[in-house]
């Protein structure tokens, strides 16, 4: 046009204009470790403090689902179109972990390491939850169509894998040469590899003591061999904390915040936990259990829809509050588990006292007056039980995944299933999704019973 040809004699084409700023800085056309590092790690965060933390909880009875999805939720309605926006998500992150650690290469062993242990993460929370699932085939489909359907393995090969994962992401971190280091793309440590040590080692330690039912003795030496080298790398306190980082605001905001800023009345406290919490005066209450309808505190009972009872309470539910994912009070719970079952009995004791009362100093700023601690936290070699570590561990791993995991497990605490359920036991996974029944040709056995107990369960 006329007026074109104007613009462009005084030197004001339009590619004067974008030159440049064709390609937004919101979408790069390229990975760095930098980046890749922080998408990988809010999809963790999303994965282990948003929908599947509000589902353990509610399986494990933290929690209530009385309106809408939850309502289902908590009557166990899950079917196999529920969850394939996670799946796919889960194995998105899955795919960035392993294209980070090519990235990386030997070059940048620290971003390496990073991505080895939150593949593990990954990987873990969704055969959890799945039993056997893709991996060693996974995430190839740009090979081709020999890559479209994945071969599924064996969970057992799975937690085989993990465990190879965190032992390569050990080795990465003692490198002592980089020439890219993680820094504040690293949400979690902001760079600090000793921390990512105690990390490993700590979910090693998880992941071995996982396997309790099929290997008891095994586990339990390896899972404290594991935790002896946390405590080696310098695991002394909740300053190593593995948390999920919440900045606050915009879309940052903590998940449980978040669900209940936009779904208020779909969950609330369950009866039992509330009033456990109640009957052995634990100072945890007010920070764990926000106030009901009346000013108190209390939950909803199984198999009710009440909705006036408490939410979660501002320590783990403020639009800021951090999300715990491995921490130093789990640590000392798997320690005290773990000696248990080797028959170390004085120091299951003592970590077991020392996890309880960190715990309560973390939560509540003030140790545990002398009455808790005598009834609750002095545990001695003649009287420590299983029972009652793993309950205690399941009051301070209130809000996390891994407690769903543990019940499992373990049985403990002892819990009846929701009266009106669909089914007439809680779920111990999920069905088969969808869309690998449809569209993954590997997948020849579907599973939709969900009171199937996953191999490690077994």
């Amino acid at each position: 046009s006329a007026a074109s040809d104007v613009y462009k004699r005084q030197g004001y084409s339009c590619s004067n204009y974008v030159d440049g700023y064709e390609i937004s800085p919101n979408n790069p056309q390229q990975s760095s470790p930098a980046l890749l590092t922080t998408v990988i790690e809010v999809a963790t965060f999303s994965h282990y403090t948003g929908q599947f933390a509000r589902f353990a909880s509610i399986m494990s009875q933290h929690g209530a689902g009385v309106q809408a999805q939850y309502e289902d939720l908590g009557k166990y309605d899950i079917f196999e179109g529920d969850n394939t926006n996670e799946w796919a998500s889960h194995y998105s992150a899955i795919n960035d972990c392993n294209t980070l650690i090519a990235l990386a290469g030997d070059q940048n062993p620290h971003y390496r390491g990073v991505a080895r242990v939150l593949k593990a993460m990954n990987l873990a929370i969704t055969t959890d939850l799945w039993g056997d699932i893709p991996n060693r085939a996974a995430n190839q489909g740009l090979a081709g169509e020999e890559g479209f359907n994945p071969a599924y393995d064996a969970q057992e090969v799975v937690y085989q894998d993990i465990q190879t994962l965190l032992s390569e992401a050990l080795t990465d971190f003692a490198a002592p040469d980089n020439v890219l280091e993680p820094e504040l793309d690293d949400l979690i440590f902001n760079g600090d590899i000793d921390n990512w040590i105690i990390t490993a080692h700590i979910l090693k330690a998880r992941y071995e003591n996982r396997l309790s039912k099929k290997d008891g003795p095994g586990s339990a030496t390896r899972a404290l061999t594991n935790i002896d080298n946390a405590i080696a790398a310098g695991l002394t306190s909740a300053a190593s904390d593995c948390n999920a980082i919440f900045p606050g605001d915009g879309n940052s905001l903590n998940q449980w915040y978040a669900f209940e800023a936009n779904r208020a009345g779909y969950y609330k406290m369950a009866e039992g936990f509330v009033e456990f919490l109640k009957t052995i005066t634990d100072p945890r209450l007010p920070f764990y259990v926000g106030p009901d309808a009346s000013g108190g505190f209390s939950g909803t009972p199984l198999g009710s829809l009440l909705t006036t009872t408490s939410y979660v309470g501002d320590y783990f539910a403020s639009p800021s509050s951090p999300a715990p994912l491995v921490t130093y009070v789990e640590a000392k719970f798997i320690e005290a588990e773990a000696a248990f079952r080797a028959g170390q009995l004085a120091r299951a004791a003592a970590a077991h006292n020392e996890a309880i009362q960190a715990h309560i100093l973390q939560v509540t700023g003030a140790p545990a007056d002398a009455a808790y601690i005598t009834a609750q936290a002095s545990e001695t070699e003649g009287s420590i039980s299983l029972a009652k570590i793993m309950t205690h561990k399941y009051v301070a791993l209130f809000t996390q995944f891994e407690v769903y995991n543990d019940w499992r497990r373990t049985g403990i605490p002892a819990l009846s299933p929701n009266p009106s359920g669909s089914v007439p036991a809680i779920p111990r996974r999920l069905p088969t999704p969808q869309t690998e029944r449809l569209y993954n040709s590997s997948m020849t056995s579907p599973i939709s019973d969900i009171t199937l107990p996953v191999w490690w369960d077994q």
